[in-house]
């Protein structure tokens, strides 16, 4: 009797466990799946709601369009989710250099482990952002474009070394024309602004670059997915680099 007893109790203790474990593995898994549903334009506008208020102030301060300074945000920390953006809230990739004092990290980028700076927050990071490109000699031509010159500021930035990536300026500008985030620039100079897209819908054809989707480029060009699936004969949302697609 009490054998019967023990084994009947170890069939319910063992129940009970593998019943928890799977309960705790499924939830985890939901919550993964969650998240990986957000797309990349979701990602991205998401960014941009939290971040515009403080590009502004900054461009108010120092003169660096806001829409260069939240371009250049997505780019260098994936839109808040690199892992320098989640372990040391550098939101635009800035290495340790010789006059840094505060906390730094170190992460693999040209070579390997290399130093980079920590902030407390994702502000800090946008205001010491700011103070490195007001600071010394290197980026001072850019100040002399007009507030509103993102062309000439992406060009500017790679050409004074903050890239060394030959595609950088064509990165920025494809963020700033997607999103456009050149009404931001927009409001803080109290003018006028036209959509992006709707300034760039005569164009014939547009070469597929590293990153664009047909939802990206139909936003650019203010046309829908559908028009680009059926002006291009293409049988699903597979679209390759180089490739070029009639628009109009």
């Amino acid at each position: 009797m009490i054998k019967k007893f023990v084994l009947v109790l170890s069939l319910v203790t063992f129940v009970s466990c593998h019943s928890s474990k799977s309960t705790t593995s499924t939830s985890k898994k939901s919550r993964n799946s969650s998240s990986s549903t957000m797309s990349r334009n979701q990602v991205v506008n998401g960014y941009v709601d939290q971040y515009k208020g403080v590009a502004m102030s900054n461009m108010k301060k120092y003169g660096i369009p806001a829409s260069i300074i939240l371009a250049q945000g997505i780019l260098e920390s994936g839109a808040g989710r690199s892992e320098l953006a989640a372990d040391a809230n550098n939101h635009f990739g800035i290495k340790c250099h010789n006059n840094w004092l505060g906390e730094t990290i170190y992460h693999d980028d040209d070579k390997r482990q290399e130093c980079f700076r920590k902030y407390r927050n994702p502000a800090d990071s946008y205001e010491d952002h700011a103070v490195f490109l007001t600071s010394g000699s290197r980026y001072a031509s850019l100040f002399n474009l007009k507030k509103d010159d993102y062309e000439g500021w992406a060009k500017g930035l790679r050409a004074a070394g903050y890239a060394t990536d030959t595609r950088y300026p064509s990165k920025l500008i494809t963020y700033i024309e997607t999103y456009d985030l050149s009404q931001y620039d927009a409001q803080v100079l109290g003018r006028n602004y036209s959509p992006t897209s709707t300034k760039r819908g005569n164009n014939n054809t547009h070469e597929v670059e590293k990153g664009d989707t047909l939802y990206s480029i139909s936003k650019r060009y203010n046309v829908s997915v559908d028009d680009l699936i059926r002006k291009n004969n293409l049988s699903d949302n597979t679209i390759s680099i180089g490739q070029k697609l009639k628009i109009n």
